[in-house]
């Protein structure tokens, strides 16, 4: 594999990962959110990832070395949690119904926080693999001179 197809793919990951955490941190920031515009309590955000073929002349040719074993990632899209809410017992909300009960957002902090730090983990294995094939490509720089 060049340097720029190993750039490339750990730059997809690098953005998914920080696409990940940007929808985590709003689901956390929104734990509490009973109104929003559309009407009704905050909804996680979840992203879809999708693995891609690497589109490039490179790619191509190292595909028949490889099948379709190279790829890359992109975020296809962000859904919203379509779960019913969780009602919690709090007569005095401004946002309870008639029994007393306020529409929260579906939510779980543990769920979150897992999920924060494995997007995070994730995040800094793609920085040590660029890190890694740039010292290669320096290694092979230097094997030149």
């Amino acid at each position: 594999m060049d340097f720029t197809t190993s750039m490339k793919i750990t730059s997809s990951g690098l953005s998914v990962q920080r696409q990940r955490m940007d929808a985590i941190a709003s689901n956390l920031a929104n734990i509490e959110t009973t109104r929003t515009p559309e009407g009704g309590p905050y909804r996680k955000k979840e992203v879809v990832i999708t693995a891609l073929p690497m589109e490039n002349e490179f790619g191509q040719a190292l595909r028949s070395e490889l099948g379709e074993h190279l790829k890359q990632v992109n975020v296809t899209e962000v859904i919203e949690d379509q779960s019913e809410p969780k009602l919690v017992y709090d007569p005095d909300h401004p946002d309870a119904n008639q029994d007393g009960y306020v529409a929260m957002p579906n939510i779980n902090l543990m769920d979150e926080t897992v999920n924060m730090i494995n997007a995070s983990r994730a995040f800094e294995a793609n920085i040590s693999a660029a890190s890694a094939a740039k010292a290669m490509a320096q290694r092979a720089i230097d094997l030149g001179r």
